[in-house]
């Protein structure tokens, strides 16, 4: 391999001037046949820089690289006021770049998805709820897809999920052991995305919830608030609650962002958490540690379950044809707020 000194050598310069030159070094100063002399030689002797060989691998490893599209079906407003989607896509960005692939396309449902370029691409990660209608435009388009939070037609395509159902059971099943019977709920809207529009689905959460309490007969429906997955939603309904007679002594509420705002609520009306009103969470965002009064909460892997999407889209793009759906389980993670420490 040639090197700087054989340049330096053959063009009769010395290896500082070839180095600086070839460099493109703007601060020195040479005649211009020197210049010329000094990439002749570097041409005749098959010497590349280190910014051209670089230049090179780069090049390289984009030809071998899967090119990989990510589609959120998360407006940008939905996925920066609740963390939950953000992270997984943070994983799948972080499993991207560990697989070394750079050649990423993002789309977002509600935007004009341009479906040339996806049937360009070797492979879709789909992250959040689609409809059959929204499903059948998308997949006509690519035949290698993985969709995380959701799984249509799973004898079709690989799917990341978490078991909401399980997961919430899990959150009340403490919260009755511990001795509470009045037991609130705070959630949101949960919508399933088409292209351009959004309709309203079943929750799982709100769901569970109903069933645990009816099956234990303490369901009471003024005991149950909705609006949207926000922090703010989270301090005004929990301020609805504590305008009612009958309070409860203790809420589900279905996501860290809305149990912020509910702490924020009963804080400012001077009621104690947990000794006057019991709270367990779903998430568990970093945040959750370090509120006013540490949040037990739900734990969802989110993170890898972004990254686990990454790796079951590459392994379904070299070759396997089975369709697989992986649960990422969930766990409990107990702190101050529900007033009991295990």
């Amino acid at each position: 391999m040639a090197t700087i000194k054989d340049i330096a050598e053959l063009s009769k310069v010395s290896a500082a001037t070839v180095s600086r030159v070839l460099n493109h070094d703007q601060t020195i100063t040479v005649q211009e046949e020197t210049r010329q002399r000094i990439y002749q030689a570097s041409k005749q002797l098959g010497y590349k820089t280190i910014q051209e060989r670089r230049n090179k691998q780069q090049n390289e490893t984009n030809k071998t690289s899967p090119a990989i599209g990510i589609v959120l079906c998360q407006s940008n407003e939905e996925e920066l006021s609740d963390p939950y989607f953000l992270s997984i896509r943070h994983g799948i960005e972080e499993e991207l770049m560990k697989q070394g692939i750079s050649t990423t396309t993002m789309f977002r449902l509600y935007d004009t998805v341009d479906y040339q370029r996806v049937r360009e691409l070797d492979g879709l990660i789909i992250v959040g709820r689609i409809n059959e209608e929204s499903l059948k435009t998308v997949s006509d388009h690519s035949k290698n897809m993985v969709y995380i939070n959701h799984s249509p037609e799973e004898d079709l395509f690989d799917s990341v999920i978490i078991d909401f159902s399980k997961a919430t059971e899990l959150a009340l099943r403490h919260l009755l052991k511990a001795g509470y019977k009045q037991i609130g709920y705070i959630g949101g809207v949960e919508r399933e995305h088409l292209i351009k529009r959004t309709v309203i689905i079943e929750d799982q959460r709100l769901t569970t919830y109903e069933r645990v309490m009816k099956e234990e007969g303490l369901f009471h429906s003024a005991y149950i608030f909705i609006g949207e997955y926000t922090v703010t939603q989270g301090y005004e309904l929990m301020k609805k609650a504590l305008e009612q007679e009958d309070v409860p002594e203790a809420f589900f509420i279905a996501s860290d962002p809305m149990a912020i705002g509910a702490l924020r609520a009963l804080q400012e009306a001077k009621r104690s958490v947990p000794e006057d009103v019991a709270i367990v969470s779903f998430d568990d965002i970093e945040m959750a540690e370090f509120c006013s009064t540490p949040l037990t909460t739900v734990k969802v892997h989110t993170k890898e379950m972004g990254q686990t999407g990454v790796k079951l889209l590459l392994d379904r793009i070299n070759g396997r044809k089975l369709a697989l759906k992986v649960t990422v389980p969930t766990i409990l993670v107990v702190r101050q707020s529900c007033g009991t420490s295990k």
